[in-house]
């Protein structure tokens, strides 16, 4: 399907997008809230949209992107796979919210033993951040420890332990947490001996991926220091897989190291968009899990389990990882030698599944800024600063017809580099 034409765009003051900016700024306090907020990006981003298929994004204007957000990592399979929207759809007919799980939560919870090699039990809630909390929390039970040793920078979700945002925000919030340095060895041992024997648990990300900055693989050292230090202190060792889980490694993303966690959390792509999360973890943390108070009216909805159970059983199928870096591979040499065509020096981090794109010396954006909008207008959707996403529906005919339109974007920024 070709590019929409500009020439065909909607007046701005008769732009959908822009009259239900100006209705939600009425009810919906700053107009939108968190990472959904487009004020921040280039001219030019929709902040609604209409629909969304397989690797195809609509906004509310009827232009159409080829996406490469998937929902910031919700979508792995592709928007609205049947696959798992006949699952939802059927678990939906016989019972979503009722007064307590369906049978799925089991077949869910196996599935996921079955799955994660680490993996003796599993926990659901409904957000990432629910998720991260919750490791936390059996964590401390089960250590009857306090000080969590966490990265700087790294993003665990948003409430007042972990927020990047200080508004509200209180110093108690954060009494018992630890900053180091990811990768750095000599900051992680640091970190270690401030927490002075009441270390309860150090929590890394699968791999380095703040925003604003070019992402960073872990290395074998920091992962096996990080197991040796918590296995010689009794600490947990929580991975936290919600951003990152399932696209680079079924059995989570430090399985390729040989290093295995004793908590995980998970999310976003567990159920292909469906709102879900889940803990995992070993043995050892069983009786603290079952300790903790965790609940949630919506945490034992029947649907997004369904769901996650086609998803990871379609996952398995598909050889997901394998196929996700491939496309991911694709892309980002394409866009390499776009560049190095037109002599922009463009910075590809991270892996390839999960691409990161910054220019070298672009601190302000200006480049980056200018090229994710260019993009847009070409029908590709970007990040200017964000890790981005790529899903099974990435064929190499959806990744080659972006790369034309990431061509003219490229070609713009090379005008005024």
């Amino acid at each position: 399907m070709p590019f929409p034409s500009s020439a065909t765009a909607t007046p701005i003051q008769d732009n959908p997008d822009t009259l239900l900016r100006q209705r939600a700024r009425r009810v919906v306090p700053g107009g939108m809230w968190g990472h959904m907020n487009v004020a921040s990006l280039p001219e030019g981003y929709p902040q609604f949209y209409r629909s969304a298929k397989g690797c195809r994004l609509t906004d509310v204007s009827g232009r159409e992107y080829i996406d490469f957000m998937c929902s910031f990592g919700p979508i792995i399979l592709g928007h609205h796979d049947p696959e798992i929207d006949d699952a939802a759809i059927a678990q939906g007919r016989r019972g979503d919210t009722m007064n307590g799980p369906g049978e799925c939560l089991v077949e869910l919870a196996e599935l996921l033993v079955e799955t994660i090699p680490h993996a003796d039990w599993a926990t659901f809630s409904k957000n990432g951040t629910d998720a991260t909390t919750t490791c936390v929390t059996i964590a401390r039970a089960a250590t009857r420890r306090r000080k969590i040793l966490v990265a700087r920078g790294s993003y665990h979700g948003a409430v007042p332990w972990c927020t990047p945002s200080l508004v509200g925000v209180t110093a108690e919030d954060r009494a018992h947490i630890i900053y180091y340095d990811y990768n750095d060895l000599e900051s992680l041992t640091s970190a270690v001996e401030q927490a002075k024997g009441d270390l309860a648990a150090i929590l890394a990300t699968a791999y380095r991926h703040d925003v604003r900055r070019a992402q960073e693989m872990p290395t074998l050292d920091f992962l096996r220091t990080m197991r040796q230090i918590c296995d010689d202190t009794g600490a947990a060792l929580i991975l936290d897989d919600v951003r990152a889980g399932f696209r680079l490694h079924l059995g989570g993303s430090w399985e390729v190291y040989g290093v295995r966690p004793d908590l995980s959390a998970w999310s976003k792509a567990i159920a292909n968009g469906y709102p879900l999360a889940a803990v995992t973890g070993r043995d050892a943390f069983r009786e603290a899990a079952a300790s903790i108070y965790i609940t949630g009216s919506f945490w034992c909805s029947a649907v997004p389990m369904a769901a996650a159970i086609a998803t990871i059983r379609k996952l398995h199928r598909s050889d997901a990882a394998a196929k996700l870096e491939r496309a991911g591979d694709r892309f980002r040499n394409g866009l390499q030698k776009q560049a190095a065509r037109l002599g922009l020096s463009l910075q590809q981090t991270g892996p390839s599944q999960m691409p990161m794109l910054l220019f070298e010396d672009d601190a302000e954006f200006r480049l980056g800024g200018l090229f994710v909008a260019e993009a847009l207008a070409n029908g590709v959707f970007l990040h200017p600063w964000h890790n981005m996403f790529l899903s099974l529906a990435h064929s190499d005919a959806e990744i080659d017809l972006a790369l034309e339109g990431t061509a003219r974007a490229l070609e713009a920024v090379a005008r005024i580099a």
